[in-house]
């Protein structure tokens, strides 16, 4: 009969350290996780399916004919403003799950599993890429039923659907953080709603900045970051080119993911 040895915490933390590829892959497998439990709650669909719809056609007919004389010549403007509301909204609420599984003490089982302390949070995040680009196809399909074609033509969609997921998902790791950060999972909503609107709302995302007081109008094209990826996605739509708003808001979303990733690992760790 052997004895067994065991290890003390650190050193069995070192046996089971895995590497990057092995990092991946618990997190593609997190990832499937969750999107399986998306696919058993279908009213989640309500947030990236029915919610960029019902903007899409508010936003067209209230303000359409206002701002820009009539509804042809706003789509170029809201649509790119409908695609950010949509993708924002998403990832605001992107903490809500991980959090989920942190009461439920579902992050007890996985710090006893053999697996890259970084998967549970990864994987829960990455899964919410499927959730952008359900939103922005939704979005682009019916500003298409609306009339809306882009001069850059698909191209450009598909390229301005890919660059707001990734700006969506450096977003998420900051509400990430601030669900684990909180007391209760409400709190945090109500803290991502309290970001949310002003940011969306005082940018370039539904009005022309050349139309607000000059004060206002330093605040949407200087200090909104937000407005930086709006302008970077008309700008693929219309011309297909890059400018620099497209490297403000690049190096903008990587620092937030250079800050945030840390913080939310030991945050997760602390809460877990």
């Amino acid at each position: 009969m052997t004895n067994a040895t065991i290890l003390p915490a650190t050193e069995r933390e070192l046996k089971n350290r895995v590497g990057v590829g092995g990092a991946i892959r618990n997190s593609c497998t997190l990832a499937y996780r969750v999107l399986l439990k998306m696919s058993k709650n279908p009213e989640i669909f309500v947030d990236f399916v029915v919610l960029p719809v019902m903007f899409t056609l508010l936003f067209t007919f209230l303000f359409g004919g206002a701002i820009s004389g009539n509804i042809p010549n706003y789509l170029h403007i809201v649509i790119p403003g409908v695609l950010l509301m949509s993708s924002f909204t998403n990832c605001t609420t992107a903490g809500s799950k991980l959090r989920e599984d942190v009461d439920k003490g579902t992050t007890n089982r996985f710090k006893s599993m053999p697996i890259a302390r970084i998967a549970p949070l990864a994987g829960s995040l990455t899964a919410d890429l499927v959730r952008y680009v359900m939103g922005g196809i939704t979005v682009f399909t019916t500003g298409y039923i609306l009339g809306y074609r882009p001069e850059a033509g698909i191209p450009a969609v598909i390229i301005s659907i890919l660059f707001m997921m990734f700006v969506a998902w450096c977003l998420s790791w900051v509400f990430a953080f601030i669900s684990l950060c909180t007391k209760t999972i409400s709190t945090a909503s109500a803290i991502g709603v309290v970001v949310m609107f002003p940011l969306v709302f005082l940018s370039n995302a539904f009005v022309p900045a050349e139309t607000m007081p000059g004060w206002l109008r330093f605040f949407v094209l200087h200090i909104n970051p937000l407005s930086h990826v709006v302008t970077t996605v008309r700008q693929f739509l219309t011309y297909g080119t890059i400018g620099t708003d497209f490297w403000i808001a690049l190096f903008g979303a990587l620092a937030i993911l250079a800050l945030f990733i840390p913080l939310t690992l030991n945050a997760y760790k602390r809460k877990a």
